[in-house]
């Protein structure tokens, strides 16, 4: 039986190896194969005849005079019967050897430098960004073994904002390697956003570099361009590391990155330094805030594991208070650690009392100074930057557009896309998603204490008008475009200064409503917030069939009780009629009926003093479904009727058609299934004389219940297919949920089971998504209807025709 090759060991794979020790691992394990193979060892001719090599080059191969390329090495330690672990300590003994090679002999007067300074402790996190920066390292070994050409040196950008601990990792990553850089270590503190010191220049620390490199200043060359030459000469050959910490641009960068390939140069900067990346290829590493899992370890770090797990909500409290920031987390910790026997209750309500002020988080030094780190890099900024900067942090929501940021600003779209690139640079904003930019709330709150430092407070309010301004006129332009049968309002005039987007379609607008949903309810409790009340009620109006719609119930009863606050404050009578209306259709959402009913009294009784009979029939509809909801389907059908004769009345045709639908709605509730097909067909007619926007799913949905109860299912089918469609053009997904159910119970009675069950389960995921307690029963239904459906007795399968499509389609 073949033996197993045994571990190569004479020699130590761990140290740099000389050509010659190279050779002797070759003849050592040409002579272990000829030992286990029992056969003598593989001359230099059968070598030249398996590998096509001259027998003169094996021979210096084997003789310790050439050493062989990677390529032809990896071959013959495979001919040589190397096993798969022990390539890789071969090749890494190879590869030393090549560098030892090309290495210029260390002199006594030439010192190794060793530069790190004491590494951050304790250090938490950044297993991502660690791990990126290793590959690389890894990487570079690699290039440096193949024989093809490739970069001169590896340089990667660590860059991120103030704060977010780009030194202490970069540090910290530093000594975890510096073994691999056995010719020195450099760290030199550019200084480039020092809130006290000027930022040091290229030529200075060339200088510092040459001193610890043995140069005299007897010897050094008294040229600028001859000092960098002979630094790049210095280095050359040799592997260390250079971490050039706290850049300001590229170009005090760019004289200090060495020529060697050997070489690997580190940079952190609060900015991007895309120069480095363009030209020198240069790998960018971005480091953000932490997550939250490790901001929760850094605390424990230094705290204590016992600590941070006996308030684990404080501590929750705590890291967001702290935006994730490392250095703010750092110095709540220090507060904490100076206060052993505090609760960490007690500095979280610190916090929360001064949320508007960076004041908890000053240091004791400037270094230490979350309000100094960030000043460094505001005092960079040219004035458009610096009053975008200022203007985003009083924005209402998580992020904003250009666009946005254009009226904030007053100007042009173009014009400010400057200022967000030159922010976005500077790590000042993040876009976090294309086209959107956000920043951290430490951050926020600094650009709203430079806002009170720089501007007046006639400035602000004019920014935050426009920025009302430009969010209302868009949302507006986005309900109208998504439910045109809404009976439109006045708006607030529109600043000159102010560029609302433009919306091209319903898509488009949908798109809009649900990218900016965040904003424009923070936008609704701003405008309150600072007195601007017809906004209030006008943004949560143009908010609130969208947020019914898409289930987003909590929020359309919170932006309409801001709007009634702010309408009720300004004695706004209109504002406060929608506002109750309004509000009454999100508590019954949420099934506070007796609410709604409340709220319903009072907005008709203004709308009777104010002389609006229009809204007063909206808000006897919105009643008819509160007394619905509650069983009371009589009442209901007062109300509705109340509503159509007001429609009449007013001559407002949209509402008196759709109040017809809803009158037949209610004849179906009460089993009056002819009357209330007669008035649904009315009502699709009207819609449909009225053009297709006018087209309403909820008469569809009526017109289809009572052919439904009437028996005839392929017509009640076909009507409910298409209020369905209309449901899922504009996104009202709970009625498209409510309206699938009515589908597949008709689809059931007609016998079409495996129909029925489908449309029930495309109810349920909505339900399901929208935390509908409606699930709960329709689970159950679906459950009990796919477990008697395979051995029910199969019908004829609904067919659907085009024939049978309602009347008026």
């Amino acid at each position: 039986m073949t033996q197993e090759p045994s571990p190569v060991t004479d020699l130590d794979l761990g140290t740099a190896a000389s050509t010659e020790q190279v050779a002797q691992l070759l003849r050592q394990l040409r002579r272990r194969q000829a030992r286990q193979c029992g056969r003598s060892e593989l001359t230099y001719r059968e070598l030249a005849a398996r590998t096509g090599w001259s027998i003169g080059t094996l021979a210096g191969y084997f003789g310790g005079r050439i050493l062989p390329p990677t390529d032809r090495f990896d071959v013959l330690v495979s001919l040589l019967g190397a096993t798969p672990a022990e390539r890789g300590p071969l090749a890494t003994a190879r590869d030393r050897a090549h560098e030892n090679r090309r290495r210029p002999k260390r002199t006594l007067d030439s010192p190794v430098p060793r530069q790190l300074p004491m590494a951050c402790f304790p250090f938490a996190g950044r297993s991502r960004e660690l791990a990126e920066l290793d590959d690389l390292v890894r990487c570079r070994a690699g290039r440096t073994r193949s024989a093809e050409p490739g970069p001169s040196g590896t340089v990667a950008v660590l860059s991120g904002s103030a704060g977010v601990g780009k030194t202490s990792l970069a540090v910290h990553w530093a000594h975890r390697v510096a073994d691999r850089f056995p010719d020195g270590h450099f760290f030199v503190s550019l200084r480039g956003f020092d809130p006290h010191r000027p930022p040091v220049s290229p030529t200075e620390v060339v200088r510092d570099l040459l001193a610890a490199l043995g140069v005299t200043a007897r010897t050094m060359p008294p040229s600028d361009a001859a000092q960098v030459g002979l630094y790049r000469s210095l280095v050359s050959g040799r592997r260390m590391l250079i971490v050039l910490d706290d850049a300001r641009d590229v170009d005090q960068v760019r004289p200090l990155l060495p020529g060697s390939a050997d070489c690997f140069t580190l940079v952190t900067s609060r900015d991007q330094l895309t120069g480095l990346v363009t030209v020198e290829g240069a790998h960018h590493v971005v480091l953000d805030v932490l997550p939250v899992g490790e901001a929760r370890d850094l605390l424990a770090r230094r705290l204590g594991d016992r600590r941070v797990a006996a308030e684990p909500e404080t501590v929750d409290e705590l890291i967001h208070r702290c935006a994730r920031l490392p250095l703010a987390l750092a110095v709540v910790a220090a507060r904490a650690s100076a206060r052993p026997g505090f609760a960490l209750s007690t500095l979280a309500e610190e916090l929360r009392d001064a949320q508007d002020t960076l004041d908890p988080f000053t240091g004791e030094t400037g270094s230490a100074d979350p309000r100094a780190a960030f000043a460094g890099s505001y005092r960079r900024l040219r004035p458009a930057a610096a009053e975008l900067f200022r203007r985003v942090g009083g924005h209402p929501g998580p992020d904003l557009t250009a666009a946005v940021a254009a009226s904030l600003t007053g100007v042009a779209v173009p014009a400010v896309r400057s200022a967000l690139a030159e922010l976005t640079r500077a790590h000042l904003l993040v876009e976090h998603l294309p086209g959107r930019y956000t920043m951290h709330d430490l951050l926020r709150i600094f650009a709203t204490e430079q806002a009170r430092r720089v501007d007046s407070q006639a400035i602000r309010r004019a920014a935050v008008r426009r920025g009302l301004d430009h969010y209302l006129s868009t949302a507006y332009a986005a309900a109208v475009r998504l439910y045109p049968a809404d009976d439109p309002i006045t708006l607030v005039p529109t600043a000159p200064d102010v560029t609302p987007e433009r919306l091209t379609d319903r898509d488009q607008a949908l798109r809009w409503l649900e990218s900016e949903h965040r904003v424009l309810v923070g936008a609704v409790e701003q405008a309150a917030a600072h007195g601007f009340a017809r906004h209030a009620w006008q943004l949560a109006w143009t908010l609130a069939s969208y947020l019914d719609w898409r289930g987003h119930w909590p929020d359309l009863a919170a932006v309409q009780g801001v709007a009634l606050v702010a309408a009720t404050r300004a004695g706004d009578q209109l504002g406060q009629v929608h506002a109750r209306r309004l509000l009454a259709r999100a508590e019954n959402r949420l099934g506070a009926y007796g609410k709604a009913r409340a709220h319903l009294a009072a907005a008709i009784e203004l709308c009777q003093r104010l002389g609006y009979p229009a809204v007063e029939a909206r808000c006897h509809l919105n009643l008819s479904l509160t007394l619905e909801l509650c069983g009371r389907y009589p009442a209901a059908l007062e109300h509705a009727r109340r509503a159509l004769d007001l429609f009449r009345a007013a001559g407002h045709r949209p509402g008196y058609a759709s109040s017809l639908g809803i009158v037949g709605w209610y004849h179906a509730q009460l089993g009056e299934y002819h009357r209330a097909l007669d008035h649904c067909r009315r009502a699709v007619a009207l819609q449909s004389e009225l053009g297709g926007h006018h087209e309403s799913p909820y008469t569809l949905d009526s017109l289809g219940f009572a052919y439904h109860k009437l028996g005839r299912y392929a017509e009640a089918a076909s009507t409910y297919q298409r209020a369905v469609e209309l449901y899922q053009e504009v996104g009202d997904r709970y009625n498209e949920a409510d309206t699938l159910v009515h589908l597949g119970d008709c689809q059931q009675l007609a016998g079409a089971g495996e129909a029925a069950l489908a449309a029930w389960r495309q109810a349920l995921d909505i339900f399901d998504d929208l935390r509908h307690p409606a699930a709960s029963g329709l689970r159950e239904r679906c459950q009990a209807s796919a477990a008697v459906e395979p051995t029910a007795p199969r019908r004829p399968p609904l067919v659907i025709h085009s024939s049978t499509a309602a009347p008026g389609h």
